[in-house]
């Protein structure tokens, strides 16, 4: 597997249907606390990325000393969504087994993380912030749903690749970049976005 391949692990495309997946694996579990808690994190990780691109798309805002402009995406979403779910999926494995588990996929998530300052998508200072920022979330979606008690498997199962499926097909006709840039214009009232390679 390339670097390049690596780096679209954590395209939209493919983290927020699993973050969907996520919720309909414990919805089906009637764990309705933790698919509520899930939701929540994912939701609020996914609008700070939004909000950071915004804010440099809108006002050039960001951190010019450490080539920081926005959370990277990628990093963020995957660092949070493939971890929890791991975690959620290895529930009826041995706890030592499970860490293992989720610790490999944490450790994927850093390499993703590489893979995107390797291929000139995101400066070292975009992908790490985005990849700790994800790590955190991670900690608080286990925390929500450490409890949770294990889905019958082929009921979740299904429904889980429901709910990857119908997410998948529609995030395809969702142009988020184009949603991006048109809010910044609406919010900061300039006739053009800052452009991501501007100098300086």
């Amino acid at each position: 597997m390339s670097w390049s391949d690596l780096l679209h692990l954590g395209d939209l495309s493919l983290t927020v249907p699993t973050g969907s997946a996520i919720a309909a694996w414990l919805l089906a579990g009637r764990a309705w606390r933790a698919a509520a808690g899930w939701t929540l994190v994912f939701g609020c990780t996914l609008g700070l990325v939004a909000a950071s691109k915004i804010a440099f798309l809108g006002w050039d805002a960001g951190v010019p000393a450490l080539q920081f402009k926005a959370l990277s995406g990628h990093a963020t979403g995957f660092a949070l969504a493939f971890p929890t779910l791991c975690h959620v999926l290895a529930a009826r494995l041995a706890p030592a087994m499970r860490r293992a588990v989720t610790g490999t996929a944490l450790a994927l998530a850093a390499v993703v993380a590489a893979a995107l300052v390797h291929a000139g998508e995101h400066t070292p200072a975009e992908a790490t912030v985005g990849w700790l920022i994800g790590i955190g979330a991670f900690v608080c979606a286990v925390r929500l749903t450490h409890d949770a008690p294990p889905a019958p498997r082929p009921v979740a199962l299904a429904c889980a690749i429901a709910a990857f499926i119908a997410t998948a097909w529609a995030i395809r006709w969702l142009p988020v970049g184009y949603w991006l840039i048109k809010l910044a214009l609406l919010l900061s009232g300039n006739h053009a976005p800052f452009p991501w390679d501007q100098d300086g």
